[in-house]
């Protein structure tokens, strides 16, 4: 039962406004445990708008993983999932040239799941990559 002092609202309104009000709240609880964001003192209009901008787009990617965890059937708790997969790492394979000693062979590859994660990378339908392209180099100056 909710009380108000809104009298031209129907009920289904005043409780879909209530349920918005509850996910503000969360979204809140979520950007100070979760995502361990902290409100940060700026001091120019553009660091804080950026700000803002990172912190709603962590929001979003948390929200997002929670619901492509809910469809797969994994429950809806995306911190259980990147715990999971806080292990999964990628490196970097380098093997010198023979014909030219001062250079190296760069091969970056993606450690191997283990069986638990992999299980959960196919429930979610997803598929690591065994080689990841080495970042595009730097102009020089």
């Amino acid at each position: 039962m909710l009380r108000t002092n809104v009298r031209d609202w129907d009920a289904e309104t005043l409780w879909r406004t209530y349920v918005q009000l509850s996910q503000a709240e969360a979204a809140f609880r979520i950007h100070k445990s979760e995502l361990s964001i902290r409100p940060i003192w700026h001091q120019k209009t553009d660091r804080v708008r950026a700000h803002i901008l990172v912190c709603f787009l962590a929001y979003v990617l948390w929200k997002t993983l929670e619901q492509w965890q809910a469809r797969a059937g994994l429950g809806n708790s995306p911190r259980t999932l990147l715990d999971e997969f806080r292990s999964i790492q990628s490196t970097d394979v380098v093997v010198p040239l023979a014909a030219e000693p001062h250079r190296a062979l760069r091969i970056r590859c993606v450690v191997r799941p283990e069986q638990a994660q992999a299980i959960l990378l196919d429930r979610l339908g997803l598929r690591l990559p065994e080689r990841l392209k080495p970042p595009p180099s730097a102009p020089e100056m």
